[in-house]
């Protein structure tokens, strides 16, 4: 008896099937929403790692705690001065990647 073979398949592969080929509305969409919430996990667990309350951590930046339980369950909606005040408080550095056209740009 012959076995079949099976059929390989990439992530990305998977994604331009069923989320939309790289460049289309829907994949960037997908793709930003994605680094949000690695972004807000990525928050969470440097407070938590420290040793802070969402509480404690919104009074070193000035905000609410309901803020910082905004930006650890999705960063959508955080402006970039927030995000940076919040890692500094953190202890913890940042780094944006900013690519514009064909020239790639690095801000520390």
């Amino acid at each position: 008896m012959a076995s079949k073979a099976l059929k390989t398949t990439s992530l990305s592969e998977m994604k331009d099937k069923y989320i939309g080929k790289t460049g289309t509305y829907e994949r960037e969409e997908y793709e930003y929403k994605l680094r949000m919430d690695v972004l807000g996990k990525m928050i969470k667990t440097a407070r938590q790692e420290r040793h802070l309350t969402q509480e404690e951590l919104g009074k070193l930046i000035g905000v609410q705690k309901a803020q910082i339980s905004k930006l650890e369950s999705s960063a959508n909606s955080a402006t970039i001065d927030t995000i940076i005040k919040v890692f500094k408080a953190l202890k913890a550095e940042i780094h944006f990647n900013v690519k514009m056209e064909d020239n790639f740009v690095k801000l520390a």
